[in-house]
């Protein structure tokens, strides 16, 4: 049996990664905008398929691993995984969101999200989007690892998910404050 990493919930979240605790950076108002933006995306299409979230605390536990809490800033679960679970397990789900948004943040270790995106493909993700507000761009992950970039004038879809359309023009126009 392998070990169980438990963490206390923290203000903002606190991760194992890279083998030690790390709190997750403190939320900017660009952040916020674009994980409410993501979320709100992926919610729409998501409707009647499953649940969004934000901040949704796993228990990843990819094969030969230690078990972990990470807590993705975007997170949807489909009803056909989440069903089975019941009482807590569906709080903290064990088992992989299908699909993972992070948005990055100019504080973050680059060590740190190459650990994330690596744990969250191996833990079965099957779509890993890594979002940098200030490039305005888009990582995207299949499965496989297969890494794939947008710019904002881009829209992006999922052949795994299909009908997600994510006009990344508009997701970042949020950003922007009018005039």
């Amino acid at each position: 049996m392998l070990r169980e990493i438990v963490l206390p919930e923290t203000k903002p979240e606190t991760e194992w990664i890279l083998g030690r605790a790390v709190q997750k950076v403190a939320p900017t108002r660009k952040h916020a905008l674009l994980q409410l933006a993501f979320a709100r995306a992926l919610d729409d299409w998501s409707a009647g398929r499953g649940q969004v979230a934000t901040e949704w605390r796993f228990r990843a536990s990819p094969p030969g691993e230690e078990v972990r809490p990470l807590v993705p800033d975007v997170a949807y679960l489909s009803f056909d995984r989440l069903r089975p679970l019941q009482g807590q397990d569906r709080e903290v789900p064990p088992i992989a969101p299908e699909i993972v948004v992070e948005i990055l943040s100019p504080g973050d270790r680059a060590a740190h999200v190459a650990e994330k995106g690596r744990v969250y493909r191996a833990w079965g993700v099957r779509l890993v989007l890594m979002v940098d507000f200030v490039a305005r761009s888009l990582d995207a992950y299949d499965g496989d690892g297969v890494r794939r970039s947008y710019s904002e004038t881009d829209t992006f879809t999922s052949d795994t998910f299909p009908g997600l359309r994510l006009q990344l023009g508009t997701l970042f126009a949020k950003l922007d404050i009018p005039d």
